[in-house]
């Protein structure tokens, strides 16, 4: 077959004078039209097309077909568009299987299913190609009801098919429906290949339960398919999903091939799980790396509250030379809200906007997270107001969520108002914060109306973290009667966050009784976590029940239940200092007690004076 850019392609003139078709060259013309479409520069390609048709001059098939399929990777539906109309104005009004799979392709490619469907109809022969090319468009495009319907019709399907609705199902988060549809096609006489096992390693990844990723980790070994790097990097990263981090190392360590896909997969499930040094060294260890991969430990720092490890990695990333994605941009700044960084939130804020990148809702939600923890809810309402498009329920989320961290429970009803009228529908979370809002702003009847109004308005179900709080609502104002009501009322066994909540509000308000009962319950159900133990104890020590207090610690060191140290955070001199209650290895401690003293003092002089006024 010769070359696309041949100079002796063979093209045909026709009209209407004569019948016979005659071959004759014209190289310039094409090879014009042929170095146009390779430069990119698709919209003066096409627009030639014009000259062709004027001159009588129709185009071989394969040199459509490519211009088709270079407007459909570019997505350039108008030049694709007018494409299909010089078909039809040089004689492919009916156009060949081949050229009409090739119009098929481009217009859903572009987005467009409905001209594509309508080619497909056309289509006065069809081959399994054709088929599988529109069938393939919906599931990329999520029409997953005309993708089923259209498979039920297929006069005959081929592992491509079947893989296609495994594939659109698990993409797209039918989970049950994509393990049906892999079942049926290993019960099939047609066999399979390593597009099937992408397309239910999909659903694992997605799925998290770890006997189902071992079933088909079996059986990609015994198909012979653990070879493929891409697999077996799939199943690495369906174990690292699953916490089951041994079996993902012990894969990871046999595969004779690594690609970058399968270091960063291993190097992000042991971040994602807090072993930040196993992850830390093996990142050192990759032989290349790529954004994903920085973004990865990145991530894994900030989400174990480890941002300074965080925005350091960061600093070392822009230094490298590596291009930070949004995720990243997210993620130093959940770094920045972690410890009050506002000089390096700010610093990343700015790089944003030097770097004329435009933040998708996420970062924008952080960057007012950011702000917010910073103590500067001010600007966070900036950012929010300066959004363009609101139409996120995750951005409205972060802004009540704000307000509410900051006490202004009143301006959070109203911001929650404004989403609704807005025509932004609120979820699960939005209730979460309100109810949070209305609890620290003692707006207790505010927040029953909007606890009552979930299921009734909205359909959505109250679950653990709505329960929970509501009674640190009801517990704040006292009302303890109306929080046992609810206790008994509810449809599931109380979890850890409603004693928790529970025994938060009876430390408040020293009511030990019923402390006692959320602790003990919250005890049996976490018998480690140290967070029971600390608040009966604080209960017993506002009430100055000391021997009780040393029976709780003594508990403690029985069951060697150690409490996590509090870190505190000062910014001095453009550094960020942290350190923990007696800290004694700070290298500024001198300075520091020598301070704190001085303040206590100065403090203790004011209040006397203040008495003796």
């Amino acid at each position: 077959m010769p070359s696309l850019s041949s100079s002796a392609i063979k093209l045909t003139t026709y009209g209407a004078k004569s019948s016979k078709r005659n071959a004759i060259k014209l190289p310039c013309i094409v090879k014009s039209l042929l170095n146009l479409s390779y430069q990119g520069q698709l919209a003066e390609a096409v627009s030639s097309l014009g000259l062709l048709a004027s001159r009588g001059i129709r185009l071989p098939s394969r040199i459509l077909a490519n211009l088709l399929q270079q407007c459909g990777n570019a997505k350039s539906l108008r030049e694709g568009k007018w494409v299909h109309v010089h078909l039809k104005l040089t004689g492919h009004k009916h156009p060949t299987t081949f050229l009409a799979n090739h119009l098929i392709g481009m217009y859903l490619k572009c987005g467009n299913d409905v001209e594509a469907r309508k080619v497909f109809d056309k289509m006065a022969v069809r081959n399994i190609y054709s088929w599988n090319n529109m069938l393939s468009g919906y599931g990329k495009l999520g029409m997953l009801k005309p993708a089923r319907e259209l498979f039920d019709k297929m006069p005959e399907k081929d592992v491509i098919s079947w893989n296609t609705m495994v594939i659109a199902y698990a993409q797209n988060g039918f989970i049950d429906e994509a393990l049906r549809f892999y079942r049926d096609l290993r019960r099939l006489t047609i066999g399979y290949n390593e597009f099937t096992f992408a397309g239910v390693l999909n659903v694992c990844i997605k799925l998290k339960q770890l006997e189902i990723s071992r079933q088909v980790h079996g059986q990609v070994l015994v198909a012979g398919f653990l070879s493929n790097v891409v697999l077996s990097s799939s199943i690495v990263d369906a174990y690292a999903k699953c916490r089951e981090m041994v079996d993902a190392r012990r894969l990871f360590d046999d595969m004779t091939d690594r690609d970058i896909f399968a270091w960063t997969t291993l190097v992000s499930g042991y971040a994602k799980w807090g072993d930040l040094e196993l992850a830390s060294e093996l990142f050192n260890q990759m032989p290349q790396k790529n954004s994903v991969s920085w973004t990865a430990l990145i991530a894994g720092y900030a989400r174990n509250c480890q941002g300074h490890e965080a925005l350091d990695l960061f600093r070392k990333m822009i230094m490298h030379r590596f291009r930070p994605d949004q995720y990243t941009f997210s993620s130093c700044l959940c770094a920045c809200a972690s410890i009050a960084a506002l000089k390096h939130g700010k610093q990343i804020h700015g790089f944003l906007i030097r770097n004329n990148v435009r933040p998708n809702t996420i970062v924008v939600s952080s960057i007012i997270d950011m702000y917010s923890k910073c103590g500067v809810v001010e600007t966070s309402k900036q950012v929010f107001n300066l959004m363009g498009n609101k139409q996120n329920v995750v951005l409205w989320n972060t802004m009540i969520s704000a307000l509410a961290q900051h006490g202004y429970g009143v301006e959070a009803i109203l911001m929650l108002n404004d989403m609704l009228r807005s025509g932004v529908n609120p979820d699960r979370i939005s209730f979460v914060v309100i109810l949070h809002a209305c609890s620290h702003s003692g707006l207790v009847q505010e927040g029953l109306n909007f606890f009552n109004s979930m299921a009734r308005d909205h359909d959505i179900v109250p679950d653990e973290e709505h329960h929970a709080c509501l009674i640190d609502l009801l517990g704040r104002a006292g009302r303890f009667d109306e929080i046992l009501q609810h206790l008994r009322m509810m449809h599931c066994r109380p979890s850890d966050r409603v004693w928790n909540a529970l025994l938060g509000v009876c430390r408040i308000h020293g009511n030990i009784e019923l402390g006692k009962e959320a602790a003990e319950c919250l005890i049996e159900l976490e018998p480690q976590s140290s967070a029971a133990y600390v608040l009966l104890s604080s209960i017993y020590a506002t009430l100055g029940k000391w021997e009780m207090v040393q029976q709780v610690r003594r508990l403690m060191d029985q069951r060697r239940v150690r409490k996590e140290r509090a870190i505190s955070w000062i910014e001095n001199e453009s550094k960020i200092h942290s350190f923990t209650v007696s800290d004694g290895l700070h290298p500024l401690k001198e300075s520091i007690f020598s301070n704190l003293e001085y303040l206590a003092t100065h403090m203790e002089d004011a209040s006397i004076v203040d008495s003796e006024v």
